[in-house]
């Protein structure tokens, strides 16, 4: 990827899609037909999706499909699954999709067979978790292992949390994991509580074994350890038996303790938020086993498949990526719900809240130029039906536009009834009322035929012409999982590539971890330090040291 990105503004698709959006004039109350439904409705692995709920139509759909012509996106894909160093601020390739490839598939990258070096690692994290589940991995006094704590940030942490979550009910009995992150110190000691030393495994993770909060977390377990395990048991033995490492930083991992042949690495053609595949997802191999986590990474690898090889008029993650793009740049909209309609998956918006606004949260292009257009979203959400009964008033009647995404399973993991309800059934109603509503809405007229006061029609009238996407799959399995983790993976390379951006560099994560280790001297009392500040920097500071108990 020698040359520079194409300006999206620049192509004719670009003026298109902008003379169609100042004529729009949705209605979707007349345009959800039958014929409208069947032409939008795709499958992608097991995901059933219906996009028909969507404010474009026919011509805005094929504007989006040349745009995405005019600026590459096919190429720019192509040079990913081929491994070309599209991360180019870092010089590094982009090959998540390689760590869901079958050992049975050739890729040299950079002249070295990157699939070899995946199923090498996998094939020790894989021996590794059957120890611990097997109890053939024992603490320092023997103890078959019953919690592991992972301890990672960012993508070392919310993939493995998230998945670990939605695959509850394939979790082995008598053991669990828990996941600490955050350098607040509450954080470590409410996730500690009530652990039983003898029987706990610690899992540090960080590529570089440097990241200040990881290191920081990881120090604070093993004095924890140390502290209250029986009374003259060997610290060195007791830190190699109870924290292993995922990481490649190898001398840093002895130094810490652990035994190098104790930690999986990977490499850097894998960004954090694309790293759960990897070693990184540990811990969940550890909760579900192999076979479950084979699975988890065919789903990976099945939507992979479909992405790349998928017609554009059939290619579910690229009429995604370009629907976002519409509303993003020519409707106006800030903002992406995603809304699954499953407890399991309650911790999937925050995931994605990584990898897309962490993707895609630029303003030069890949070639250091200034956009000089909207990129990313600010994605949120939560489960349904909580939400309901939280922000779903401003998506129905608020003022702003607010795409939104539902995700729900025919088949309940919990299969429950309260005597002479299917509970899931009710649960799928909400489901599908929601969608209708927000496409729908209820004309004045409508609210007055039933009985509603004059002045009250107003405030119980929905405009409806609220867009949504649904995403149906049979249940929420590895497999199914893998499927939507990708499925969101390729729209966010969509938006990136029509964008003309890196997607898989974060360089404004940088500055802020700079400051806070300049500043750890003056929050210490270092008055010169202190001195050098701003005035707004000072104040802050000093309340905190006048006010620390």
């Amino acid at each position: 990827m020698s040359t520079g990105p194409v300006d999206p503004t620049t192509t004719a698709a670009w003026a298109d899609l902008q003379r169609l959006a100042d004529a729009f004039e949705p209605d979707l109350r007349s345009a959800v037909t039958p014929s409208w439904v069947a032409a939008q409705t795709s499958t992608a692995g097991d995901l059933f999706v219906d996009l028909s709920k969507n404010l474009w139509d026919a011509d805005v759909e094929a504007a989006l499909l040349r745009l995405a012509d005019q600026v590459d996106v096919a190429g720019r894909r192509s040079a990913m699954f081929a491994g070309e160093h599209i991360n180019v601020t870092e010089d590094r390739a982009v090959l998540h999709t390689a760590l869901r490839l079958p050992a049975d598939a050739t890729l040299e990258v950079d002249g070295q067979d990157v699939v070899a070096d995946v199923h090498e690692v996998l094939d020790r994290v894989f021996a590794f978790a059957d120890r611990v589940r097997s109890g053939d991995w024992t603490g320092v006094t023997g103890r078959h292992i019953e919690t592991v704590v992972n301890i990672g940030i960012g993508g070392s942490d919310l993939g493995p949390v998230m998945a670990y979550e939605a695959l509850a009910p394939y979790r082995k009995d008598g053991l669990a994991c828990r996941f600490i992150s955050n350098i607040d110190p509450t954080d470590a000691g409410q996730t500690l509580e009530g652990l039983d030393p003898e029987t706990t495994l610690f899992i540090v993770s960080s590529k570089t074994f440097g990241t200040l909060e990881t290191l920081t977390n990881a120090r604070l377990c093993k004095a924890w350890l140390l502290e209250r395990l029986p009374s003259g048991t060997d610290e060195s033995a007791a830190v190699a038996q109870h924290f292993v490492a995922v990481s490649t930083a190898l001398d840093k991992v002895a130094d810490f303790g652990i035994d190098p042949a104790n930690a999986f690495g990977f490499w850097d053609w894998v960004g954090g938020r694309y790293s759960m595949d990897s070693a990184i997802g540990l811990s969940l191999v550890v909760a579900v086993g192999p076979e479950h986590f084979a699975d988890l990474l065919a789903g990976f690898h099945t939507m992979d498949e479909h992405f790349r090889t998928a017609p554009p008029e059939a290619n579910v993650p690229l009429r995604m990526g370009l629907l976002n793009v519409w509303y993003a740049n020519f409707l106006g909209a800030h903002t992406h719900a995603v809304l699954p309609y499953s407890q399991l998956l309650h911790r999937f918006p925050a995931y994605l809240q990584q990898l897309t606004m962490e993707s895609n949260g630029k303003s030069v292009r890949w070639d250091g130029e200034a956009v000089g257009y909207d990129t990313g979203e600010v994605f949120w959400g939560e489960p349904g039906t909580n939400g309901q009964h939280a922000f779903y008033q401003l998506i129905h009647q608020g003022t702003r536009l607010v795409p939104a995404d539902f995700i729900a399973f025919a088949n309940p993991a919990y299969p429950l009834t309260d005597g002479d309800t299917d509970v899931h059934e009710l649960f799928l109603a909400n489901f599908f009322a929601q969608t209708k509503a927000l496409a729908f809405g209820r004309t004045p007229d409508e609210v007055r035929a039933e009985g509603v006061a004059e002045e009250l029609v107003s405030a119980r009238t929905f405009p409806g012409n609220r867009p949504t996407t649904s995403i149906m799959a049979p249940a929420l399995t590895p497999s199914v999982l893998g499927q939507l983790v990708a499925l969101y993976e390729h729209i966010t390379f969509v938006e990136g590539a029509v964008w003309g951006i890196d997607s898989f560099d974060q360089w404004g994560v940088e500055l802020g971890k700079q400051l806070a280790q300049q500043l750890g001297p003056a929050v210490s009392g270092d008055a010169s330090v202190l001195a050098e500040q701003d005035p707004s920097t000072q104040s802050l500071i000093g309340y905190y040291q006048e006010n620390r108990g």
